[in-house]
């Protein structure tokens, strides 16, 4: 099948081939077993590395942290989750702001918790942010503004991730700290040669081709307007600011969840790499390199991986206890919709002609 025929089928139909590779490539010529594993490859990733967990650190670890949650600390997640959703909620509304496609705040908000829920519940855990991208591009007739939005939004909360974490790792005493400063210039220099690479992989592009010289231009227009730009800037440093501190502040109350007595500060490393852990996409509902990273970073910590293991999925439990008022907002969208539809198809069209009058009977 060439790529003229694949564009003669049906829309789902030319997604999942164009999915399966490059454009141009024929659909015979893969095994039809890759777009399925590549689909699911997140979860099941996060399924191994719990079954390792589990078999390693029995499930004893794993029932315990779920039975420590107690209603206290299911209504501090919840109250913390409502802090962070609205600011990361705010945070996007200036993103699409600097964009120039309108977002109320309401609406983000709504559409924040209904992301979030279904980060959690569906695998992989981004597939809420997909959807949210996704429906607001469309209801403001331009998809593509909605993605960028969505993905500027989400690196500015990853940046600000990023900045502080690499001060708390470097600073903050911890048994990772010698290793992360001979890991971060080593680092810093691999990023900076290859952003090097790809600037100048960019401008030869742009250089054969003008138009998308002008299309790098106005995405890096974009970014300086949604993100650093002096009305939205420091809205967004102090929105990303106050999401970070509340999903430390959840790690934390985790923690003493769990059992753990250790200071605050001796719990921020860990805190900073739960958090680094849980922004790889291989996860089956939020579970997988979070319960792996903390478990071991406790076991470093002197602070025991038992332990480690039992924050980490009471933090995953608090995480989805905070993204469950999502579930509600997706009922009320879904009555709504299945209201609207079904009023349409009831009501009598108003340009539909009379019915005839029924004449003499002969």
């Amino acid at each position: 099948m060439t790529t003229a025929t694949r564009n003669t089928t049906l829309p789902g139909a030319a997604a999942r081939t164009h999915a399966a590779g490059p454009p141009g490539a024929t659909f015979a010529a893969r095994p039809t077993v890759l777009p399925p594993l590549r689909r699911h490859l997140g979860t099941v990733t996060g399924v191994v590395i719990m079954a390792v967990l589990l078999w390693r650190m029995g499930t004893g670890v794993f029932l315990d942290g779920l039975q420590r949650v107690d209603a206290a600390a299911l209504l501090l997640g919840l109250g913390i989750g409502a802090v962070t959703t609205v600011f990361s909620a705010w945070r996007w509304a200036l993103v699409a702001r600097g964009l120039r496609i309108r977002l109320p705040l309401g609406a983000a908000v709504a559409d924040y918790y209904r992301a979030l829920f279904l980060n959690a519940a569906l695998p992989g855990g981004i597939l809420g942010d997909v959807h949210r991208a996704v429906r607001h591009g469309q209801s403001e007739g331009d998809v593509g503004r909605g993605v960028r939005a969505v993905v500027l939004e989400r690196a500015a909360g990853q940046s600000a991730l990023a900045v502080v974490g690499a001060a708390v790792l470097l600073t903050v005493p911890s048994p990772v700290r010698a290793d992360v400063r001979h890991v971060v210039p080593l680092a810093a220099l691999a990023g900076a040669g290859a952003l090097a690479v790809l600037l100048a992989l960019r401008m030869n592009r742009a250089a054969s081709a003008p138009t998308g010289g002008r299309r790098v231009r106005a995405v890096l227009a974009e970014a300086r307007q949604g993100l650093l730009s002096r009305r939205n800037g420091p809205g967004v440093a102090l929105s990303s600011l106050v999401v970070l501190a509340g999903h430390v502040a959840v790690f934390v109350v985790a923690a003493r969840v769990a059992g753990s007595g250790a200071a605050v500060l001796s719990l921020l490393p860990p805190a900073v790499l739960a958090l680094l852990a849980m922004g790889v996409p291989l996860n089956v509902g939020g579970f997988g390199p979070r319960e792996g990273v903390t478990a071991w970073a406790f076991g470093a910590a002197g602070l025991g991986a038992g332990t480690g293991l039992s924050t980490a999925v009471v933090y995953g439990v608090l995480s989805f206890v905070a993204a469950l008022p999502g579930a509600v907002v997706l009922a009320a969208r879904w009555y709504a919709g299945l209201r609207t539809r079904t009023a349409a198809t009831t009501e009598p069209r108003r340009d539909a002609a009379p019915a005839p009058a029924p004449g003499p009977v002969a």
